[in-house]
C-alpha cells in the first residue's frame, strides 16, 4: 500500500507545505537521510500559539504536535519523499511550556502516535521530548524529524 492510500484510509489530508520563515530549506538529503527542519503546528492557516501549562491545554497541545506532525508528512511530500520513506528515525519535539510543566512526552506523543499510523512499524522511533521557554512566532509546539530513505 502506497503512502498516499494509507493517508486516504486513516482519512488524512495533508496541509499546504509552510514555507521557510528564515534562513534555511524545509528538506535537506544527505546520504539516504531526509532531515525535515522544524515544523510549527497550524489550524486554518494560523499559527497555533500559547504555552503549556499557561493558556494550552494538553489535549490541545498534543493537537498541536499532531499538526506538526502533519507539516512533517507534508514537507517531505513536497521534496517527493513521502512514498521514499523507509523509516522514522528520531523526532524532536519542542514544547513551549511554564517552567513547572512536565507533560512534555504526552505533547510529543501527538507527533509520534501520527508517524506510527501512518507508517507502521516503520515510524516507530528515537525522540526527544523538551521543554523551551519560547518558540518562532509564539508556536506552542515545534517537530523536527530525521526520516531514512529507501535506495533507489
Amino acid at each position: 500500500m502506497t503512502i498516499a492510500a494509507r493517508l486516504a484510509d486513516l482519512g488524512i489530508t495533508l496541509p499546504r507545505p509552510a514555507a521557510p520563515v528564515a534562513s534555511y530549506v524545509p528538506v535537506v538529503v544527505h546520504g539516504g537521510v531526509a532531515y525535515v527542519s522544524g515544523q510549527i503546528a497550524f489550524h486554518d492557516g494560523h499559527v497555533i500559539k500559547g504555552r503549556l501549562g499557561e493558556n494550552v491545554t494538553l489535549e490541545d497541545g498534543i493537537a498541536a504536535a499532531r499538526a506538526c506532525g502533519l507539516m512533517i508528512l507534508a514537507q517531505l511530500e513536497a521534496a517527493g519523499l513521502l512514498e521514499q520513506v523507509e523509516r522514522v528515525v528520531k523526532l524532536g519535539a519542542f514544547v513551549n511550556s511554564t517552567a513547572d510543566f512536565t507533560d512534555h512526552p504526552k505533547i510529543a506523543n501527538g507527533a509520534s502516535d501520527l508517524m506510527e499510523q501512518v507508517f507502521g512499524g516503520a515510524g516507530q522511533h528515537a525522540r526527544a521530548a523538551v521543554g523551551v521557554a519560547a518558540l518562532p512566532l509564539g508556536a506552542a509546539v515545534e517537530v523536527d524529524a530525521i526520516v531514512a530513505l529507501k535506495s533507489a
